[in-house]
C-alpha cells in the first residue's frame, strides 16, 4: 500500500527546501526526496562556504530566459527582504559584500540548518540518499503520481521537480529533471554552462598562460551586455566575476571585448600621461595602473612600447582604442564541472508563472534551476530558488 503525501518534492536543494517549508506551513503533508547523502550541497559550497544567499537589487532584468517576463510574478511575491526576515529571525549574522550581495558572516551551514529547521517545524519529512526507482502517473484517483523508492511506495496529487541543472556534477547534479519533463511532454530548451570560466587556445593561451594568477578590473562586453568587475588570468584562460558574468551571454565565435581602463577615458588619460611624463615609457606608465607583468605583455604583443613623447596623435588614438576595446578570443568554457548554473532548461511557456505548475500535466510543478531561468552572479540564482519554491509551495 502506498503512503500518501499532499506533495512530494524531488530535490533537497534551495528551491526544493523552500517549497517544502512553504507547503508544510500551510498544513500540507510533504515529503522531500534527495538522492545525495545530504540536502543543500550547492548551498554549502556557495560563496566560498559563506553562501551569497540573495541580492538586495534583484530585478527581472538580472535573469536570462527565452521568456524574460516569466520570472516577474514569483520575484514580486517573494522578495529578498522576505528571505532576509527569515535569516534575521534565525539570528544568522550577515553582511553586504558588494553590489547588493549578502553573505553569511560565518558559514553557509547556517542557511541549510535554517531551512531544515523550518521544514521540521512545519512537519516536513526529508529523506536523503533516496532516488526514485520508478514513477507512474494516472489511475491513482486523487493522488495520480505514484513513486517507487528504496523506502517504499508513495502516492501524491502534487509532484514538484526541484532537481536542479547540470552544473557541478561532483555535487550530484544530473539531468533527471529534464528527463522527467520530457517524459511528461514538456519541451526542454538547449542547456549549456553559465557563470563559468572561459578557456583560451593556441596562440591566445600561449600569450597569457604564464600570467596565471594575475587579476585586474575590467569591463567585459558581449552581445550588448557589459559587466565591470575583476578578471583573473588562469592557466587555461580567464575567470573572475566579470568573466563569469559575461560567460552567460557569450557563445563560441561571439565577439568579446575588454575595457582594460574601466571608468576612464583612455585617450584623455594617455594625453595627460604624455604631458606629465614625456620621458616615461608606455610599459612603465601602464604598469602603474595595470598589473606590471600584464602591462609588459601588452606592450610586447599588442602595443608598440616607446617613451610617451614619441607617440603622435593617431598613434595615441590607436593605443586608446586597444586599451578600451581589447579583443579577447575565447575558445570555449570550463563546462559544467565548474559552472555555477545551467542556462536553458524546461520551457517556461508550458509552466504557470504564478504557481510553477505544468500547463500540460495537472499537479506537476517545476522550480529553481531546472526551469529556463538563469540569474546573474551575486545571489540572484538563490533568490530565484526562494521565489519559485515559495510560489509552488503556496500552490500545491
Amino acid at each position: 500500500m502506498a503512503e500518501r503525501y499532499d506533495a512530494v518534492i524531488v530535490g533537497g536543494g534551495a528551491a526544493g527546501l523552500m517549497c517544502a517549508l512553504t507547503a508544510g506551513r500551510r498544513g500540507k503533508r510533504v515529503l522531500v526526496l534527495e538522492h545525495a547523502n545530504k540536502v543543500g550541497k550547492k548551498i554549502l559550497m556557495s560563496g566560498g562556504g559563506r553562501c551569497n544567499f540573495t541580492n538586495t537589487g534583484t530585478a527581472p532584468a538580472n535573469y536570462l530566459s527565452a521568456n524574460p517576463h516569466f520570472c516577474k510574478s514569483a520575484l514580486a511575491r517573494y522578495s529578498p527582504w522576505d528571505f532576509i526576515a527569515m535569516v534575521e529571525r534565525h539570528r544568522i549574522a550577515y553582511h553586504e559584500k558588494e553590489l547588493g550581495q549578502l553573505f553569511c558572516d560565518l558559514s553557509s551551514k547556517l542557511i541549510v540548518k535554517m531551512l531544515v529547521d523550518e521544514c521540521q517545524a512545519a512537519g516536513v519529512r526529508i529523506e536523503t540518499g533516496h532516488g526514485i526507482d520508478a514513477l507512474h502517473h494516472g489511475d491513482g484517483g486523487d493522488a495520480p503520481f505514484r513513486l517507487h523508492t528504496a523506502h517504499g511506495n508513495v502516492a501524491t496529487p502534487a509532484l514538484v521537480v526541484a532537481s536542479g541543472g547540470l552544473s557541478i556534477p561532483s555535487m550530484g547534479a544530473s539531468g533527471f529533471g529534464y528527463e522527467l519533463a520530457r517524459r511528461f511532454g514538456h519541451r526542454v530548451l538547449p542547456t549549456r554552462a553559465g557563470l563559468v570560466p572561459l578557456t583560451l587556445s593556441g596562440k591566445h593561451q600561449e600569450r597569457l598562460h604564464d600570467l596565471s594568477g594575475v587579476a585586474l578590473p575590467v569591463t567585459a562586453s558581449c552581445n550588448g551586455q557589459a559587466f565591470s568587475n575583476q578578471m583573473l588570468i588562469t592557466h587555461r584562460g580567464v575567470s573572475g566575476p566579470a568573466i563569469l558574468q559575461i560567460s552567460s551571454y557569450w557563445q563560441p565565435g561571439d565577439d568579446l571585448r575588454l575595457d582594460l581602463l574601466p571608468g576612464r577615458d583612455a585617450l584623455d588619460w594617455l594625453l595627460a600621461q604624455q604631458r606629465q611624463r614625456p620621458a616615461a615609457e608606455l610599459k612603465t606608465v601602464l604598469g602603474e595602473t595595470l598589473p606590471k607583468r600584464f602591462a609588459q605583455r601588452l606592450c610586447e604583443l599588442w602595443l608598440a612600447n616607446k617613451p610617451m613623447k614619441q607617440y603622435n596623435a593617431p598613434e595615441l588614438k590607436q593605443l586608446a582604442a586597444t586599451l578600451s576595446d581589447w579583443p579577447l578570443v575565447a575558445s570555449g568554457t570550463e563546462g559544467y564541472r565548474t559552472a555555477e548554473v545551467t542556462l536553458g532548461g524546461v520551457d517556461t511557456d508550458e509552466v504557470s508563472s504564478s504557481t510553477m505548475q505544468s500547463k500540460r500535466v495537472p499537479g506537476l510543478y517545476f522550480v529553481g534551476e531546472v526551469l529556463d531561468v538563469t540569474g546573474w552572479l551575486g545571489g540572484y540564482n538563490f533568490q530565484w530558488a526562494w521565489a519559485s519554491g515559495h510560489a509552488a509551495g503556496l500552490a500545491v
